[in-house]
């Protein structure tokens, strides 16, 4: 069956569509699982809850501690095991503010191995470890000059002198955190020997510290990268935001790589914290909204003034001695979430209207990352509703934002990259397509001249034919008609019938050889008159010599400027013939070519009796004919004639030289006008 070219176009249409949903199914699937693994991965880093006391891990040489006893006080000296202030909880555990104790107990195995450690995933605040009534270590603690807040993981060395086989009694007094929330928590603890739980410790700390390292250094670079292309092509708006976006996270993620600072320096780096997350948010949305075609210069300003109050009220705030991070860090950031949300909407939104893959995926990284940024903000403000559904979970205080918000980050840069080379692919098309057409066009231009010149250059023969015809005419047919009306009258005698005939048929062949000359090659046309010329010298009784020095290549000369040369040539041969009595005559045509531009010289010298026009001179009498009509053909060359004795002959006389100098024009009208023969090309 033949489909005919409008059904092809559908099959073409819907094949692309089914494509294009398969591969956005599978990048979609992709974009989920990579998700999950950013969801899943601190978890799996950290481990998940369980419900009793010291259950075994999987490795059953470690024990994990998951209930513990507290008392809320700041007491330095340890409580004793009766103090019936003691009350259970589950581990992981957090407090919202103030010092406090934790108990826990484990049983270890009498064939234990030696060297435990005590793994702490996380300790905020930090504090100190007793072990069965010894002080054993402590983790770095806040003070009035320190303020810390350890997100990444501690292994702790247990001696083996202290620990005792069977039940262990652990104290930790857990120092307050120098949180946004403030407050003092315990998370779930691991024992065992050292070597069973550095892998732990290592994937812990990768996650909470090498990796938001990477980040920040990626980040940065990849933004000043995207920034200074864009600084150069303004219009990529998209490219701008994406940078605008990974240099406030890269800022953002930087609260990750310090856990302790001066006490002084931590509300302003939580300012510049601050400033980085509400700016990162913006950016994103007006990134979300330009995709979508949704943008508004007084959204955009009000945008900016949402970002803009946070900061300024936090500062405020700050320098007035007053608690910015209960109200910017919980109230603005809050009203920060449905511009998160709006995200959101803008990229579902603009995957709809494109309905590609690139942007579907877009659209799941921005969810996954909108979905990261609520479980956080959830977390960290110990959310009620929140820690009701998922009190373990919360307690663990998992952040996965900076884990989501990478994902996003990658899938918006992939995408950016992509259509950068789609569009180079474009330009690389567009310019090969225009290069095609500009040498179509350059071969139709050179054509259509080359069909000009030669138009011209038939149009120039035949005005210089016309021209030659006409001079025939004026001059051949005048003396022609004139000699027939003597001759009628018997005026003329049978020599000067000869004579005049003569002279009219000379005409005749030198108009003939200039206008058969090939390409108008004045070679050619000279070659005819001196065969022509030659023989009647010689006939004549006198020796001719021909000096001939042209160029190899074709000599280019009008047909009009060739006839007048060789008319001035026959006119000085004919004077020699009638008057000169010589001997010997030398025609010389020589090109000289060392100047610029070239120069033709024609000369005719014998050794007759000298100038007739001295001799007329001498008896009072003007110059002939002959010399004058030269002497008119040269001004209509353009050329410089002169006339003078020669060398001395065989009789005593210096005879006559007559020499021609004129610059040839180019085969063109003689009275063409500079524009109109430069446009002539010479072959």
């Amino acid at each position: 069956m033949v489909v005919q070219p409008d059904r092809q176009t559908g099959v073409c249409h819907r094949l692309v569509k089914s494509l294009l949903a398969r591969w956005s199914l599978r990048l979609g699937v992709a974009c989920l699982a990579a998700a999950g693994l950013a969801v899943g991965w601190p978890a799996w880093a950290q481990g998940a809850p369980a419900a009793t006391a010291a259950t075994p891990a999987p490795r059953a040489a470690t024990l994990e501690l998951t209930r513990a006893w507290v008392i809320p006080e700041a007491d330095a000296a340890p409580p004793s095991e009766d103090d019936p202030r003691w009350r259970e909880i589950a581990l992981p555990h957090s407090r919202a503010v103030g010092t406090a104790w934790f108990r826990a107990e484990f049983e270890r195995p009498l064939r234990a191995a030696p060297g435990w450690v005590l793994y702490f995933p996380y300790w905020y605040g930090g504090g100190s470890v007793w072990l069965n009534g010894v002080a054993v270590g402590a983790v770095p603690q806040s003070d009035h000059e320190t303020g810390v807040r350890w997100e990444r993981p501690f292994l702790l060395p247990l001696p083996d002198n202290v620990l005792r086989p069977g039940r262990n009694v652990l104290l930790l007094r857990a120092a307050e955190a120098f949180l946004p929330t403030g407050g003092a928590g315990l998370p779930r603890l691991t024992l065992g020997a050292h070597h069973d739980l550095q892998g732990d410790f290592e994937r812990r700390l990768f996650v909470v510290r090498t990796l938001p390292i990477v980040t920040v250094a990626t980040g940065a670079a990849t933004a000043l990268l995207v920034l200074f292309i864009w600084l150069r092509r303004r219009d990529e708006v998209l490219l701008g935001l994406f940078g605008l976006a990974t240099l406030c996270w890269a800022t953002r993620t930087l609260t990750f790589a310090f856990d302790a600072l001066p006490v002084a320096v931590w509300p302003w780096w939580r300012l510049l914290y601050h400033t980085a997350n509400g700016g990162f948010i913006v950016v994103l949305a007006l990134f979300a909204w330009h995709l979508a075609g949704w943008a508004n210069r007084r959204v955009m300003v009000g945008l900016a003034a949402l970002w803009a109050i946070g900061p300024l009220l936090y500062a405020g705030l700050l320098l007035a001695g007053g608690n910015p991070e209960a109200i910017v860090g919980r109230w603005w950031v809050a009203a920060l979430i449905p511009v998160g949300a709006s995200v959101v909407v803008a990229a579902v939104a603009a995957t709809w209207r494109r309905r590609d893959a690139g942007t579907l995926a877009l659209a799941l990284a921005m969810t996954v990352a909108f979905v990261s940024g609520v479980h956080d903000y959830l977390v960290a403000w110990r959310s009620p509703w929140f820690t009701a559904l998922a009190p373990q979970w919360t307690a663990h205080r998992i952040f996965l934002l900076h884990h989501g918000a990478n994902l996003m980050l990658l899938v918006m840069g992939a995408q950016l990259a992509l259509r950068f080379v789609r569009t180079l692919r474009e330009v690389e098309e567009a310019n090969r397509t225009l290069e095609a057409r500009v040498a179509a066009r350059e071969r139709e231009i050179a054509s259509s001249y080359e069909r000009i010149a030669v138009l011209q250059r038939e149009q120039t023969r035949q005005d210089e034919r016309h021209r030659i015809m006409q001079d025939l005419h004026d001059g051949l047919g005048t003396q022609l008609v004139t000699s027939l009306v003597r001759a009628e009258r018997g005026a003329l005698d049978a020599d000067a019938t000869t004579e005049t005939l003569r002279a009219s048929l000379d005409e005749m062949r030198v108009a003939i050889e200039a206008l058969t000359g090939e390409d108008e090659d004045f070679r050619t046309s000279f070659g005819n008159f001196r065969f022509r010329w030659d023989a009647r010298l010689r006939d004549a009784g006198l020796a001719p010599r021909w000096r001939v020095q042209l160029p190899d290549e074709p000599m280019q000369l009008s047909a009009s400027d060739a006839l007048q040369l060789l008319r001035v040539a026959q006119e000085a041969l004919a004077n020699v013939l009638k008057h000169a009595r010589a001997h010997q005559v030398q025609v010389t045509l020589v090109v000289d070519g060392a100047t610029e531009p070239a120069t033709l010289m024609l000369e005719v010298a014998d050794d007759g009796v000298g100038l007739p026009a001295d001799r007329d001179a001498a008896q009072g009498r003007p110059a002939g004919r002959g010399l004058n009509n030269m002497r008119a053909r040269a001004r209509k060359l353009g050329a410089q004639l002169d006339c003078g004795p020669g060398r001395a002959g065989d009789g005593g006389h210096r005879g006559t030289t007559v020499r021609l100098t004129l610059q040839p024009r180019p085969a063109a009208r003689a009275d063409a006008g500079p524009d109109e023969r430069a446009i002539v090309p010479a072959r």
